[in-house]
């Protein structure tokens, strides 16, 4: 397994790299398009983890776990359900989700995401995964009341901060069957394995690249598992997948 990420110096430039270790060696380039070296090897605990992506699209898969179907009371559609998230709604590792409506019930729904590595346009599910250049841990942060009352699921899941993700992005890693949860406050909240996905990875990206072109860098939630629920200011969340790094952030109201 190979860890990427992107970091911020100290005179706040971003630079995107390899971690190993406790050393990041930096990329000419973001990682998603090109593993050349620039020669610069920095000391990782002197950097700030930033968001690890920049996608020109983040897609969003809904209703991709049978236990979470249930649970939303909805009924399987017999393909992938994707909508898109705004990009601006993505904060790293240790950023704040601020809650644009405070009255509103807003849950947490942590989710695998793939990074897309080649541009990838009506490939098939068995050469899927030569577009896919690794794997971050998300969160798709849902303000329920709106997505309730609105037959769009954008504007509801599109606040900036609703869409926490990484640390890292990982390549050469097997995602068929790793554990991913989610704890609120310490307490187990989501658990269940990557297994129970109805539409693996590679399904996915098949799927998705059927309708649209897939960039380098583009970004696919991939779904959540049961056990959703609402956020709160001052609650700590820590979403874990397999024995990656967790990503953890906090939660506060948004100053309007």
């Amino acid at each position: 397994m190979r860890t990427f990420g992107a970091f911020r110096k100290t005179d706040g430039t971003r630079v995107y790299g390899e971690v190993r270790g406790n050393e990041v060696h930096v990329l000419k380039q973001p990682f998603w398009l090109g593993l050349e070296p620039s020669g610069e090897n920095l000391s990782r605990p002197d950097l700030e983890i930033a968001v690890p992506v920049a996608p020109s699209k983040l897609i969003a898969v809904g209703l991709n776990y049978a236990d979470h179907i249930a649970e939303m009371k909805r009924t399987p559609l017999g393909t992938p359900l994707i909508w898109f998230k705004a990009p601006t709604s993505l904060i790293a590792h240790e950023g704040e989700i601020a809650i644009a409506f405070p009255g509103h019930q807003t849950d947490f729904e942590v989710e695998l995401a793939i990074v897309i590595g080649p541009p990838a346009k009506n490939v098939s599910v068995d050469s899927a995964h030569d577009f896919i250049f690794g794997y971050t841990i998300g969160e798709d942060i849902s303000d329920r009341d709106l997505q309730k009352s609105e037959k769009q699921f954008g504007r509801c899941k599109s606040f900036d901060t609703y869409t926490p993700i990484g640390p890292f992005v990982y390549s050469d890693v097997d995602v068929t069957d790793l554990e991913i949860t989610l704890r609120q406050n310490r307490g187990v909240k989501q658990r269940a394995r990557t297994s129970q996905m109805i539409y693996s990875p590679a399904e996915i990206v098949s799927f998705a690249s059927q309708n649209l072109t897939l960039l380098p860098g583009d970004v696919i939630l991939t779904g959540t598992p049961s056990g959703v629920g609402p956020i709160c200011a001052g609650d700590e969340l820590e979403a874990r997948i397999g024995d990656w790094p967790p990503l953890q952030n906090r939660v506060r109201n948004a100053t309007q």
